[in-house]
């Protein structure tokens, strides 16, 4: 069985420091929080996503070289002081090493209501073995926490019907209609470098 790595010895998507120490405080012993790493293709992260939509594993280099732009866009708005664009959490099992519930806070940079922020958060994702364990809304709370302590003036998030109940214990209230179109054929990961 893998030993927990900790956050020093890890390659992270954005600064740590950008979690509420509080929240990070209120997991349970045997879970830990921290920013996406590069080499958490090994932990699990795909088959967690795969609870939300087909999400077949990359290799590590095409992983790794889809977290390092992410990161290049992080690292080049902190430059200006500005906060980081992409928020990828990662909830781990400290017992395997294992990712067990992940999630995701994009801010987007609006002309709106004087240049202001908004956080979007897309890709929730628990493990289904640790299901019903509150982490669905753990991760939501962080992410919103993070996007509203990073000067987003709302946070919205897009989900299918059966999920509006769930969101609603998070705090979100229903509001407009989601439109898609969607690329026919799907491009296939090849295409999309």
């Amino acid at each position: 069985m893998p030993s927990f790595t900790p956050d020093s010895d890890l390659e992270l998507l954005f600064d740590p420091s950008f979690i509420p120490k509080s929240f990070k405080e209120s997991l349970p012993g045997d879970l830990h929080i921290r920013p996406l790493s590069s080499t958490d293709v090994t932990r699990s992260h795909f088959p967690v996503l795969s609870v939300l939509s087909p999400s077949p594993t990359p290799s590590q280099k095409a992983y790794t070289t889809h977290f390092h732009t992410l990161r290049t866009i992080n690292e080049s708005v902190a430059h200006t002081g500005l906060p980081p664009t992409y928020v990828v959490i990662a909830i781990v099992n400290k017992e395997n090493d294992q990712i067990v519930a992940t999630g995701t806070v994009f801010m987007e940079w609006k002309f709106l209501r004087g240049l202001s922020l908004v956080g979007h958060i897309e890709d929730i994702a628990v493990d289904k073995k640790v299901q019903g364990k509150r982490l669905g809304l753990r991760v939501v709370t962080a992410l919103t926490e993070i996007s509203e302590a990073l000067g987003a003036y709302k946070t919205i998030l897009n989900c299918s019907l059966d999920n509006i109940p769930f969101y609603e214990k998070c705090g979100y209230k229903q509001k407009e209609r989601e439109m898609a179109r969607y690329k026919e054929p799907a491009p296939t990961p090849q295409q999309k470098l």
